[in-house]
């Protein structure tokens, strides 16, 4: 059966079907051959998504889409600008920080790419920035998208390892800061070195305070929906329902930049997005059974721990196999898939669930700027007509090399992800 499971997939990831079903039928294909019964079949589907933790991605995802579409993303490069303005790159550094602000929104890499990037990377070009220097810059900087809390994958790996969600949204905010302070250190030296840009602006307190107050409200979103869960006020599933809510009275009633007629539209777009990821958590979750009951997770275990017990050396291997990985799956089969094989040599070697969430969330984001699947890229592509994917991807590679320094911090220093974590 596992041989029939494996081989199936391998052919229909080649014939280029789309991943969910590639999950579900070579899933099917391998059960039918074993002669079990159909009606399994369908319970092990819905059952993947039979979670009321899972509730909080439609929500996250239809907030963030309202926030794309509302005026929340111009403001915040407004008030960035302001605030950083003076600085030489500076438009550089408010893409970035546009980015880390809006990933306290959206819990998405994709919306903060093209929230924030379809705003900055015109001005940028306009400013003396190169092409391909400001479109690629959004595609990195959207990564924070996932890291810095709410974010939807650490939804998702907390319902399949049983960690809080709560630990996985405070392990993510020093690695999301820390990507966001390493492009900005990048930003500002290759601005300095090839001159990019025109001259600083004066730093001005009145303008600071004028956009300051007109993006409060988008300022208080994070406030608001964090420190409600940080303050027991209510669940992470019950946060993202007051995200939809806040964002409709702030976008439609405050900013009126989207009309009430529009949310059926925007909803329609977040339910597209929405059957995507839930079909695939539904045939992943009938995937990972299948390996479970072959038990490959505890074969592997063994395999690796026989190899070696170096937590350092497993670590290492997970992350080669991740970003390998990361080149040809989307992030949530990614999860769905590998966190059920991964969690019993995880547990066995005494790492922290928590530390390895997030390392494993860093790993497949980094998967978005990573050809031939990277999403990202293929987005920063579509910011402006000059720009080609194959000098994106040139691009790209310096800012890549400095989120794996990230990627290494969060591996092997546990710290860097627990400290924040009460009894940590």
């Amino acid at each position: 059966m596992l041989t029939i499971l494996v081989v199936s997939l391998i052919v229909l990831i080649l014939l280029n079907v789309p991943i969910a079903c590639c999950l579900g039928l070579s899933s099917t294909f391998a059960l039918l051959s074993n002669g079990t019964n159909v009606q399994v079949i369908v319970q092990r589907v819905f059952r993947g998504c039979d979670s009321t933790t899972l509730l909080a991605i439609p929500l996250f995802i239809f907030a963030g889409k309202i926030m794309e579409r509302g005026g929340i993303s111009r403001r915040l490069v407004d008030f960035c600008y302001a605030m950083f303005g003076w600085i030489h790159g500076s438009l550089a550094i408010v893409c970035v920080v546009g980015c880390m602000f809006f990933a306290a929104l959206s819990g998405s890499a994709p919306a903060t790419v093209v929230a924030i990037g379809s705003i900055c990377a015109p001005i940028m070009i306009d400013d003396g920035y190169p092409v391909h220097f400001s479109v690629t810059l959004p595609a990195a900087a959207g990564c924070i998208g996932v890291i810095i809390p709410p974010s939807i994958p650490f939804v998702n790996y907390a319902v399949l390892s049983g960690v809080s969600i709560q630990d996985m949204f405070t392990a993510g905010f020093i690695p999301g800061i820390g990507m966001g302070l390493i492009l900005i250190a990048y930003s500002y030296i290759m601005a300095r070195k090839h001159h990019w840009g025109g001259d600083p602006i004066p730093f001005n307190f009145k303008k600071l305070g004028s956009t300051f107050k007109r993006s409060i409200l988008a300022l208080l979103f994070p406030i608001i929906i964090l420190g409600g869960i940080y303050s027991g006020l209510f669940t992470p599933t019950e946060s993202a329902a007051v995200a939809c809510i806040y964002g409709i009275i702030v976008a439609c009633m405050c900013y009126r930049d989207l009309g009430f007629k529009e949310l059926p539209t925007v909803a329609f777009e977040g339910g597209k997005t929405n059957a995507m990821i839930f079909l695939i958590v539904a045939t992943a979750n009938i995937f990972s059974w299948i390996l479970t009951t072959e038990q490959v997770p505890a074969k592997l275990s063994a395999f690796i721990m026989g190899v070696t017990n170096s937590p350092f050396v497993i670590l290492l291997i997970i992350n080669v196999l991740l970003l390998i990985n990361g080149c040809f799956m989307e992030m949530t089969a990614s999860t769905f898939i590998y966190v059920p094989i991964l969690l019993p040599l995880i547990q066995a070697s005494g790492i922290n669930l928590v530390q390895f969430g997030v390392m494993f969330v860093l790993n497949c984001t980094l998967g978005l700027l990573t050809p031939p699947l990277g999403v990202n890229l293929f987005l920063a592509t579509g910011l402006d007509k000059r720009a080609r994917f194959g000098s994106v991807c040139k691009e790209v590679l310096p800012m890549f090399g400095l989120l794996l320094v990230i990627l290494a911090l969060v591996t092997y220093w546990p710290a860097f992800t627990t400290i924040l974590i009460s009894g940590s």
